[in-house]
């Protein structure tokens, strides 16, 4: 009988802890909705390479003005591999400050190891992020199998504190989350959702198909394919082009919510060619560029990423001029 006691009270600590994380992550699944259009923010920095928090404020008081969701901080274009894991963390700080209650922040906290991701999300969850978003570790690509991925995002998900939300961006990392990954990865009560940057339109289909009875909220990771994401069952986007267009972009959700197919077609055909430009054509330094010319503080990147030369910098204004935009 001592035994017996003895092992219930080894094993009620691990079942408190276990119930715990399911009650968190049944709560944050079953109340956190994501839905909406988000900016993937840049970090503005300085001519020394500082961060600008001045001019981050700047930014964020001409976006706070457009019914943006949120914000995505410390994702692919806010440069987050080039800052210190401090700079990360200070960035959610300073955005959560500076942002209405209404705003949902979701901060990048994905690392290469899992432990480093999971100081990173409980880093950023007292930051005052709402949910994270965890990018797939990619340097030892070879190795990350579907089950290394199942692995390092459930545990990931078993201890953070806020809602994981997975991210693939295969131009950046060399990997896809092959849609049975994520569906597996859709049952744990603690990930809600999937941002997915690769652009395949089928694939989103299918895994909201496939997820529809779990809540699984799937987030577009590009302007360029917003309105056929939201035909195949997504419920709003991290683009790029949002943090310059905006506006553009929530009344082209608007539209699709209305049924105006017709006007919500041509705004999207209208907004792939600025799009392209910042995102897979010019990346960072083509949206720093294009926020310089808008109105907003674009500045310089970190090295060893360079600005646009001037022909990049007269092209990409073309496309701007164009499509009715500069």
């Amino acid at each position: 009988m001592a035994t017996v006691i003895q092992a219930a009270k080894t094993r009620l600590p691990q079942l408190l802890q276990t119930s715990l994380r399911g009650n968190i992550g049944v709560r944050a699944a079953s109340t956190l909705d994501i839905s909406g259009v988000y900016p993937p923010i840049p970090t503005p920095f300085n001519a020394d390479e500082s961060i600008a928090y001045d001019k981050l404020e700047f930014n964020i008081n001409k976006w706070n003005t457009i019914p943006l969701r949120g914000y995505v901080v410390q994702g692919s274009n806010g440069e987050y591999a080039f800052l210190t894991a401090e700079e990360r963390v200070e960035m959610v700080r300073r955005v959560k400050k500076m942002v209405p209650q209404e705003k949902l922040i979701i901060a990048g906290s994905g690392c290469e190891s899992t432990s480093g991701t999971i100081d990173m999300t409980q880093r950023m969850a007292e930051a005052g992020a709402a949910a994270v978003m965890v990018v797939t570790p990619c340097f030892y690509k070879a190795n990350m199998t579907n089950e290394a991925m199942i692995a390092h995002f459930t545990k990931v998900a078993d201890t953070s504190p806020v809602p994981v939300i997975l991210y693939s961006v295969p131009g950046n990392t060399g990997l896809d989350l092959s849609p049975e990954v994520i569906v597996k990865l859709a049952s744990h009560p603690n990930i809600i959702g999937l941002k997915d940057s690769g652009g395949d339109v089928s694939k989103l289909g299918l895994v909201a198909f496939r997820t529809k009875e779990k809540g699984f909220q799937i987030l577009a990771g590009s302007a360029g394919f917003l309105m056929p994401a939201y035909s195949v069952g997504c419920v709003g986007g991290v683009c790029g082009l949002a943090n310059i267009l905006g506006q553009e972009l929530c009344t082209l959700v608007e539209l699709f919510k209305a049924g105006k197919m017709k006007e919500a077609e041509a705004l999207q055909q209208r907004l792939v060619g600025p799009n392209a430009s910042v995102t897979k054509q010019l990346g960072v330094p083509g949206l720093k560029a294009a926020m310089d010319d808008l109105g907003y503080y674009g500045g310089p990147t970190r090295l060893p990423m360079l600005p646009l030369t001037e022909s990049q910098l007269t092209a990409q204004r073309n496309v701007f001029k164009e499509s009715g935009y500069m």
